[in-house]
């Protein structure tokens, strides 16, 4: 049994105070500093190259940070060993042993600790990822996911406070892979385990994550729950990787209510909140689904506050919407995808519209965190065309 198996112990979150890793002269990680509460499902999401394998990778005792802690509770575990430590990890490979059957791949671990009577448990786990029956078998017979389940539960047959899954997903086909996304989370929940899941799966991470922290060069940019992410990305990284957004930069006119009036190449545009004094640069957007494109004649709905003509230079049908590419008159592209709900008017190519949008679906990018860009240089529809 593992050694802190059975222990009357209250959960611990897990704590990164102030990580770093450099490899040489690059620094893969730098300053991560977190919570992922007890119980949760936490998502590390972000491109490849991030420092989100390596963050885990220390979590797990594989890496050893350059300084800063890893915490269990109060409990610094950062110079434990890896089987020391109260951490599983399971493998995008699935790190199977092709000539076990699961039975004995899932009690590996087990007996590896000195238990002799491991079958009640091995049983429960199979159970727990729906394998019951296949105790058997080899991973050669199985299909992807179902292998992906063996590791699973030879993972978690040894109760681990927390389990760590490195892009556990990423070697399935897409529809194996938003069944296992719903098993993950039943299978967490079931547990009652910390999980902590990297991907560079936006979509993923949204699914199955309770919160989620979005990483950038080795960096966390923002923390939260994943609507909140999405609703209110706080810097344009978040906001470009985090689904598709229209970014615009403007000069600040003033204060307008618990708004700032904003300057875009003439058109005039409210923010929630306050984005500076007069003259100042500002940095906002809006998601594409948000906004509506319109014929410059109609009597647009007077909550659609903020309003900026273009000429529409693309039409795609992708089934459940059809999304559309205004140019605006300062050479940007704007996006705007409009649900297929059925009696629509058409809007067609090389049409004049307005995009319009209600004020408070504007979301604020944090001046700090925003890279200095000319609106001329500003990406059009972000991660449109990606």
């Amino acid at each position: 049994m593992p050694e802190h198996a059975g222990k009357a112990r209250r959960p611990r979150d897990l704590r990164l105070a102030g990580l770093v890793k450099a490899f040489g002269g690059t620094v893969a990680v730098d300053d991560v500093s977190l919570t992922v509460p007890a119980g949760s499902f936490f998502a590390l999401l972000g491109p490849s190259g991030c420092g989100k394998t390596t963050t885990l990778r220390m979590v797990a005792g594989l890496e050893t940070p350059s300084t800063g802690h890893v915490l269990l509770g109060d409990e610094d575990i950062t110079g434990r060993r890896p089987y020391e430590r109260p951490v599983n990890t399971v493998f995008q490979s699935y790190a199977l042993f092709p000539h076990l059957s699961v039975e004995e791949n899932v009690a590996f671990g087990l007996r590896r600790r000195g238990r002799s009577d491991v079958r009640d448990a091995v049983a429960r786990m199979l159970a727990l990822v729906e394998l019951a029956g296949s105790e058997r078998r080899r991973p050669g017979q199985l299909s992807g996911g179902q292998q992906q389940r063996v590791a699973l539960a030879r993972a978690l047959v040894n109760e681990p406070e927390v389990l760590l899954l490195d892009e556990p997903l990423g070697a399935l086909d897409l529809r194996l892979r938003r069944q296992m996304q719903l098993e993950l989370t039943r299978i967490q929940s079931g547990v009652g385990s910390t999980f902590v899941h990297v991907t560079h799966d936006q979509e993923e991470a949204m699914t199955m994550a309770d919160t989620i922290a979005v990483m950038n060069a080795g960096r966390i940019e923002q923390v939260g729950p994943p609507r909140d992410l999405y609703e209110r990305p706080a810097t344009r990284f978040v906001a470009d990787f985090l689904g598709r957004s229209n970014l615009l930069d403007g000069t600040v006119v003033g204060p307008q209510g618990d708004a700032t009036l904003v300057d875009v190449h003439g058109v005039r545009l409210l923010v929630p909140g306050c984005l500076g004094s007069p003259g100042s640069p500002a940095s906002f957007g809006v998601r594409p689904e948000k906004a509506v494109a319109l014929p410059p004649s109609d009597d647009r709905d007077p909550a659609l506050g903020n309003a900026v003509p273009g000429t529409v230079t693309d039409v795609s049908f992708t089934g459940l919407s059809t999304q559309y590419v205004v140019r605006t008159a300062w050479g940007q592209d704007l996006g705007v995808f409009r649900q297929n709900a059925g009696g629509e008017e058409a809007v067609r190519r090389g049409d004049p519209v307005v995009v319009a949008w209600r004020p408070g679906h504007t979301f604020p990018l944090t001046p700090a965190l925003t890279p200095a860009v000319t609106p001329a240089a500003t990406p059009a529809v972000a991660s449109l065309a990606s």
